[in-house]
């Protein structure tokens, strides 16, 4: 029986790991929750975890009063996310959470030895060069969860040698405003932005689906999941989400991960490779489909894609700094504080500063600070 800590328990991917967990069979030893207490308080009475963690302070005092008749240990902070990431019994922390909170506890986690199943952009995106190093010293496994890394990485288990990959080509859905022009896009509110048409995802990973950023930073992890540069990893519209992602062999052979448009298959796979078990998720009828279309992606229309191969190939701090000023502007659009298309204009804005060179994961979180900032002045 695998021992799970998850961190991000109340999200959407969150959630459907404790689906997966729990058919399994997986001891949940650990949980992890932004501010939500009201269901992590059921998570824990259901799943019985020997400690929880809460970023939002006062939101942890609340809980550890909801809980007292448990005993379970409450942490709280970013001290309490680390602490428990590094909790010594577990088998795998799988990190879930959303936003730059995700990447202290990911090292964490791989510091204390556990391998770690992720779904966290921002550990890859904001501090790849220093997370991959550390996951090599330690010799933990970095397992992706999100669907389009899931895929290649399934479909590289057919590859017996890294020489034989040409490039990777990763699938995006086109979000609600694919065929949008740039006029369009500028009248559109956050609730046509959430209403993605094959994935149910949280707020701020469906609003960068809608922009095309979430296909940019993809583009930033596969080059550290997977060691390859830039250049070497395409994107393809497919609107159907069947093909979750693809590679091409230095033959002209590609080899492609088809499925229903259901996190559960990456989430399981990760949780319990190199074994594949059965799953709930119902079987792909491609009959059913009739047809699956592909589409060059609108790099005119949606600049994100290229504004995150521009941060990846400057290197340094610029992945940080572009994927801060996303998120924050995100927030605001969600608060309706700043129109759709503003968001990519200030990461655009972003790559025109210069952003000195880290030397540690202190400097990537100042970096991160100082950009989100300039989002709000």
């Amino acid at each position: 029986m695998k021992k799970l800590v998850l961190l991000g328990s109340t999200g959407s991917i969150g959630c459907q790991t404790l689906e997966v967990a729990e058919a399994a069979g997986y001891e949940v030893i650990g949980l992890a929750a932004g501010r939500q207490i009201e269901p992590l308080e059921q998570q824990i009475r259901r799943f019985h975890p020997k400690m929880v963690a809460v970023y939002d302070e006062q939101a942890a005092k609340d809980l550890k009063v909801r809980v007292a008749d448990l005993p379970v240990t409450v942490l709280s902070g970013m001290d309490g996310l680390c602490q428990l990431a590094a909790m010594p019994e577990a088998d795998m922390v799988l990190n879930s959470v959303v936003g730059m909170v995700g990447l202290l506890p990911t090292l964490a986690a791989v510091k204390a030895g556990h391998d770690v199943a992720l779904a966290n952009k921002e550990t890859l995106v904001a501090g790849g060069e220093f997370v991959m190093n550390a996951v090599k010293k330690h010799g933990v496994r970095l397992l992706p969860v999100d669907s389009e890394h899931s895929a290649i990485f399934q479909c590289l288990q057919g590859l017996p040698d890294p020489s034989m990959l040409r490039r990777l080509i990763l699938t995006a859905s086109g979000g609600p405003f694919f065929g949008y022009t740039k006029d369009q896009l500028r009248q559109v509110t956050p609730k046509q932005a959430l209403k993605h048409p094959n994935w149910s995802m949280g707020a701020k990973i469906t609003i960068d689906s809608a922009s095309m950023m979430n296909k940019g930073l993809e583009i930033i992890e596969a080059r550290w999941l997977f060691d390859k540069p830039a250049d070497e990893i395409d994107v393809v519209v497919h609107r159907e989400s069947i093909i979750h992602s693809l590679i091409e062999c230095v033959d002209g052979a590609v080899l492609a991960q088809l499925g229903e448009p259901d996190m559960r298959v990456p989430i399981q796979y990760a949780l319990t490779y190199p074994a594949r078990t059965p799953s709930p998720v119902k079987p792909l009828d491609l009959a059913a489909w009739n047809k699956l279309s592909f589409f060059a992606p609108d790099d005119d229309t949606f600049p994100a894609m290229q504004l995150c191969r521009e941060a990846i190939t400057r290197g340094g701090a610029y992945p940080a700094a572009i994927n801060a000023v996303n998120e924050q502007a995100v927030s605001l659009f969600l608060q309706e504080k700043i129109p759709f298309m503003r968001i990519t204009e200030l990461v655009a804005e972003t790559l025109e500063k210069k952003i000195p060179v880290p030397s540690s994961v202190e400097d990537i979180l100042t970096v991160d600070r100082e950009m989100r900032a300039t989002v709000l002045k």
